[in-house]
């Protein structure tokens, strides 16, 4: 009895085990189903125009069972006349710009352009010539080096001749300008002399008659640059700083015409160290030095000018130097007519043997031409 009961159970155990072990096979599947499906869903990109909680899609056979007519339907179907397109879709956020922390910070505006009115004579080149007729003259006298004990000072005679300026200007950007100047003028006279004179180391005895003669040279260099208005846009009037350099000459001479220099037979004298007797002496002093200044121009209108200049400098004890001018100017067509009047200061190095000095009043006319 006991055999069949034991074989009895030992066929249901394995009916139980089988059953158990097909069990965990099917679970398995579906567990893998299940990965597999989730897994393709994450896949599958998302559509941002979809309603919210749709996340059907469309199999793509359905797209294989639509009519043959509508797949053979023209891409370019246009809605019709009545039907409104759908408003634009709205970014995501996810989509939207990122924001930096920073403000959004707006450039200034531009600053306005105003317009550049240039008067006459501010653009191309022009060249001019004056003509003048000195006042005053120059003085001559012993400096701190001479080593002598007679006097030395005396002023140079003579009406002084016509004096010659000439000059050249080139425009230089906006209202600035460039000048080449020059001016000279001389003279010559004499005088008797009250006390014993020395010049240039030639001694004169006082009642001698004495011949003085003189040549001034001056050559400029200017930048003239606007200072003022700034933007000029359409004002008449200019202010502007004047940088220079100006060389300075005067070659002297002096003579006793009237003593002998001839010996009874009609020879020259011979002085006591050997040589001819003469009365006659040169000499000359000049410098060169930086000048700075001020110029304003106004224009009254486009053919009426107003100019006045000046500018000096000093160096002491080496040398002394100031001009100014004033003028005013007609124009007519590319030329331009002026009257005016100069004032023109110098003193050479009082440190040598002789120094020069002088201050002359100069009334002048000129005449300029202008390219444009």
């Amino acid at each position: 009895m006991a055999g069949p009961v034991q074989r009895g159970l030992a066929a249901s155990g394995f009916i139980l085990n089988r059953n158990k072990e097909e069990y965990v096979k099917k679970s398995a599947m579906v567990l893998v189903c299940v990965l597999l499906l989730t897994c393709w869903a994450q896949a599958q990109p998302s559509d941002p125009d979809a309603p919210a909680g749709d996340t059907s899609a469309t199999p793509a056979s359905a797209t294989s069972a639509a009519p043959a007519e509508q797949q053979s339907a023209p891409a370019t179907a246009q809605p019709p006349a009545d039907q409104q397109s759908p408003p634009p879709a709205t970014q995501p956020a996810s989509q939207a710009p990122a924001q930096t922390g920073q403000p959004n910070i707006s450039a200034p505006p531009e600053l306005p352009k105003y317009p550049d009115v240039r008067m006459p004579g501010e653009a191309g080149f022009w060249v001019g010539i004056s003509g003048s007729e000195p006042t005053n003259s120059p003085i001559f006298d012993k400096g701190r080096a001479s080593g002598i004990t007679t006097s030395s000072l005396i002023t140079f005679q003579g009406r002084p001749k016509l004096g010659e300026s000439a000059e050249i200007g080139f425009a230089i950007g906006l209202h600035n300008a460039l000048v080449v100047s020059g001016f000279n003028t001389r003279a010559a006279g004499d005088f008797t002399s009250a006390t014993t004179l020395t010049m240039w180391s030639q001694a004169y005895d006082p009642g001698v008659l004495i011949s003085t003669n003189y040549h001034l040279q001056e050559l400029k260099l200017s930048f003239e640059y606007l200072t003022w208005p700034y933007p000029v846009e359409s004002r008449h009037f200019r202010l502007k700083t004047l940088w220079q350099v100006q060389y300075v000459n005067v070659n002297t001479g002096f003579d006793a015409p009237l003593l002998p220099v001839t010996g009874p037979s009609g020879g020259p004298l011979i002085g006591a160290n050997g040589t001819p007797v003469s009365y006659q002496v040169n000499g000359a002093r000049w410098f060169l030095t930086p000048t700075l200044g001020l110029g304003a121009t106004e224009y009254l209108s486009k053919f009426v000018r107003l100019e006045l200049n000046g500018s000096g400098f000093a160096l002491p004890r080496r040398w002394t130097i100031w001009d100014t001018e004033g003028s005013i100017n007609f124009r007519f067509g590319h030329f331009e007519l002026g009257g005016g009047a100069r004032a023109f200061h110098f003193k050479t190095s009082t440190n040598g043997p002789y120094y020069i000095r002088g201050t002359l009043i100069v009334p002048q006319v000129s005449l300029r031409w202008y390219s444009k």
